[in-house]
């Protein structure tokens, strides 16, 4: 029975840290199921349903109304409390009106930011591509899916994705002058514009260098950028 439930359950005080739970509470947390996110890089569905929305009480609360498909990820009802909701994602609660997107915090944490803007598009970065027969293009993005496109995408470009039909609507380009947000390293969370990026000719990783609204720079590593505009960013996230 032991090992069924470390394949079922996770011990809270192994859950990532961002994870908004008490450590002591008890000795089990729910386990993502496998999906689009990693572990380190999501959230269960039921901890954002209970813990960070207040939606529900209790675990058996949390899944009934999540069984009942109230809660939309990206467009669609999600009934696997496991189901892991990660980065940029768009949690939609109908029954109330509200309507999140997930950002990201200082250290990393994953926060949920209520939309003020168009709720029915999310932006996923090209982490991927490969050529296909006939000369199509499928992306990999950072969510997890892939998409088949005829248009030339460079990988670090963002696409600004329709939701739930997931038609490509615009994109933004990973250049110099553009906005980007940091998702790694001791700048994660900031926002500014790119000023300059630096491909090496090495096995050291290119880099690039942002310049904040408060005018200050730093240099963080190019996979750690995700643009999100041009002279003004598409989303609101903070920052």
């Amino acid at each position: 029975m032991a090992k069924m439930g470390s394949r079922k359950h996770l011990k809270r005080f192994k859950s990532p840290r961002h994870w908004p739970i008490p450590p002591k509470e008890s000795k089990w947390t729910v386990k993502p199921s496998p999906g689009p996110h990693s572990m380190e890089n999501s959230l269960p569905l039921l901890i954002i349903v209970r813990d960070i929305l207040g939606v529900a009480d209790t675990s058996k609360e949390a899944k009934r109304i999540i069984n009942s498909g109230e809660i939309l990820i990206d467009g669609r009802p999600r009934k696997d409390y496991k189901f892991p909701v990660g980065f940029m994602d768009v949690v939609e609660i109908p029954r109330t009106g509200e309507t999140y997107r997930v950002g990201l915090g200082e250290k990393g944490t994953l926060t949920l930011h209520p939309i003020e803007e168009d709720k029915n598009f999310k932006l996923c970065k090209i982490i991927n591509k490969t050529t296909l027969k006939g000369g199509r293009t499928q992306l990999n993005l950072h969510d997890g899916r892939n998409h088949i496109v005829d248009e030339n995408f460079k990988v670090g470009d963002v696409i600004k994705l329709r939701i739930p039909q997931q038609e490509i609507v615009d994109s933004i380009s990973f250049k110099e002058g553009n906005l980007g947000l940091v998702t790694g390293g001791k700048h994660t969370g900031e926002i500014g514009t790119i000023k300059k990026i630096t491909v090496t000719r090495s096995s050291m990783p290119n880099t690039v260098i942002i310049e904040t609204k408060d005018k200050k720079s730093f240099m963080t590593l190019k996979d750690y950028v995700f643009v999100i505009g041009e002279k003004e960013p598409l989303i609101q996230l903070g920052g």
